[in-house]
Parts: structure tokens; sequence; C-alpha cells
């Protein structure tokens, strides 16, 4: 029975006068529930012909069919699901239909405590199991601490593989490129490290380190040129979106427009040679989490607009492009926007996202 409810749910949601009604700036939207009871939900991709895939934070990765079937993948890593960690993001690269091949992004267990990892497997032509399940990278070395995954995954238009990895907490560490903590890396599609990654050649770094300086990144997407952006934690004010350069510094801890929880002064102040300055910043922070770049598939005016979900203030905030700075002209806001943790657009041109608080897949479509 309850099987039964969640798939009627599904199928029914968007079509049975479910739908919330919100005011923006393109005219009213429709908020519609597509799956709700999900266990923290953490990332959300699309497969080819309607099917869709969602992660929760506990270990489990479900698929979701056009027909409202939903079912339990199995053979999904062992993960860390302690504090920020377990198994957190999920993406479909764009071959797809010829590989089967997804990734997944989660907190491993290491010596010490965990760290977080990337891997790859392909899922069953039934959807049901992830078969040869292999890891391409973790971060090194082990950490201990529950906060400051990361965990973004996004393919580059070379089809390279670009993952997010926090801090951990351990502020320095960021500014160590002896570490992973802190950065972007990117590797290839079999984890091998690219040979014109910045810091490939040099003995005192890890080689798959592409940007560095990161406190807690939960966003990335590219834009339409496919240039790399990421959205980034602060501490007490301070989140950050920043356009990311192969090599670049961007600053944490050294340099931050937030300061400690406790107040204090955090580093240097807001700026130092040779350190990247955010392209938006909030203040009071907001708690961001999963970013797009709109396509204008559906609403043109909003075609090029970076759309961000705050885990604190319970809200969207759409950000406008000037050059390669950001403003942000409007926050969309209603009882269904409740810790956005992951927003997704769908082929179509709608804007899926995930509600921590609600256990819910939402779709925002034109209202009317």
């Amino acid at each position: 029975m309850r099987r039964l409810i969640a798939v009627l749910v599904l199928i029914l949601a968007p079509h049975a006068g479910a739908a919330a009604s919100l005011d923006s700036s393109v005219g009213q939207l429709d908020i519609s529930p597509v799956v709700r009871g999900l266990e923290e939900p953490w990332g959300l991709a699309f497969l080819p012909g309607g099917s869709f895939l969602v992660t929760e934070r506990g270990g489990r990765l479900l698929h979701f069919d056009p027909q409202g079937e939903r079912s339990t993948v199995k053979g999904t890593p062992e993960v860390w699901a302690r504090g920020q960690g377990g198994l957190l993001d999920v993406m479909v690269p764009r071959d797809f239909s010829q590989t089967r091949e997804i990734f997944l992004s989660y907190s491993k267990p290491q010596s010490g405590g965990a760290g977080t990892a990337l891997a790859v497997a392909r899922l069953s032509p039934d959807n049901t199991r992830l078969e040869r399940l292999r890891v391409l990278f973790e971060m090194q070395p082990g950490t201990s601490g529950g906060r400051h995954f990361g965990s973004r995954i996004v393919e580059a238009p070379d089809g390279t593989v670009f993952l997010t990895v926090g801090e951990r907490g351990d502020r320095p560490a960021a500014q160590d490129l002896g570490r992973h903590n802190g950065s972007v890396i990117r590797i290839a599609r079999d984890g091998t490290v690219p040979p014109d990654n910045p810091f490939s050649d040099r003995q005192d770094a890890r080689p798959e380190i592409w940007s560095y300086g990161h406190r807690n990144p939960q966003g990335a997407a590219l834009d339409a040129q496919g240039w790399l952006w990421v959205v980034e934690h602060g501490a007490r004010g301070g989140d950050e979106v920043n356009l990311v350069r192969k090599g670049a510094n961007y600053g944490w801890p050294v340099i931050s427009y937030g300061r400690h929880y406790s107040g204090q002064k955090i580093g240097e102040g807001t700026s130092k040679p040779g350190m990247e300055q955010p392209a938006h910043y909030w203040d009071p922070s907001i708690a961001p989490s999963g970013m797009i770049v709109y396509s204008g598939r559906l609403w043109p005016e909003w075609q090029g607009d970076f759309f961000v979900g705050s885990l604190k203030f319970d809200l969207i905030s759409r950000l406008e492009r000037e050059g390669d700075t950001l403003r942000e002209p409007e926050r969309l806001e209603a009882p269904e926007t409740g810790r956005v943790r992951d927003i997704v657009e769908a082929p179509d041109g709608t804007i899926w996202f995930l509600s921590v608080r609600h256990g819910t897949v939402y779709r925002i479509a034109p209202g009317g």
C-alpha cells in the first residue's frame, strides 16, 4: 500500500491541483510536488527518457521512472553517514545512453575518519543495481570530523570531471597544495590526471587539484561558454560564488568577507594579491547549496541567470551576471522552498529542486 501511494503521488501530483503559486519577475510560477517521503535528499540527476535519480545522505540511491515506479538501486558504495557526510551528489554524463555510467560522490570511510570520494558504476538495464563500481578518486590524507565535504560533480565540456572538495574544517589545509582539502579537483573519466592540470608536474602538490583556497563548495555548474562556477559556504557571512580558473587561489582562510562564528576576524581581510575575488558574496550567509545556470528555454528573461538554493533562509536566490560579477535582483520564496539542497534544470526547461525540510522533489513551471 505504501508503494502504491508513492506511485500515485508521483503520477498525480503535477496534474491534480497540487501546485502552489508563486509570483516572480517573469510572472506566476507553479510549484508542484513530484516525489514525497525522501530522507535527507542530496542530489538529483535526469536520465534519458524522463526517469531520474535521487541520492539520500543515509546511503540510498533511488530511481524513478516516467510512470512513477520507484526502486532502490543496489550496489552503492559504503558511506560514512555522520554529520554532513554520506551519499552526496549524482551525475549522469552525456554519453549515458552508450555507457550507462553514473558518477557518485560520497564520504568514504578512511583511516582517521572520512574523505570526499568519487566513484563510477554502470547502472543495470533494469535500473535496479550498480555494476562494476570503482573508486576514481578519494581525498588524501583522511580527516576526522563530520563537516565540509563539498561534493558536487560536474562533467566538463572536454569530458573530464570536476569534483568540489571541502576543507573538512581544517582551515589552513585549504592553502596546502599537498592536500586535497578545500579544492576543486579535475580528473579524466578513468580516474587518471589530465596532463594539462595546473600542478601535475609539481612534486609538492596533489596533481588532481584544479583550484584551491575554497571552504565548502556545495554547488557547481557550467555556464553557456563552458566555464565552471562554484558556490561555497562562508563562515558567519561571506558565502561566495566564484568563477573557477585553472590554478587559481580563492583565498580561504586568508581572505574572506565573513567572520568566524565567534565574531573574530578571519585572516588578513577581504583581499590579497594573488588571491581571487568572488563574483558575488552574501552577508548574512544564506548557506548556499545546489546551483544552476539557466538556459532560458522556458523563461528567456532568465537566460544565463544563476539559481542558488539556500539551506538557511528557505529560498532560491536568482543572480544576474554582469561580466564576471553577479548581483541578486530576486529571491524566490514559498512554503515549499524549505532547505533547498539541489537545483536542476530538467530537459524541458522546468526547474526542479530538492527540499530537505519537506523530503520532496518539487518542479517549478510556468503558471496559469
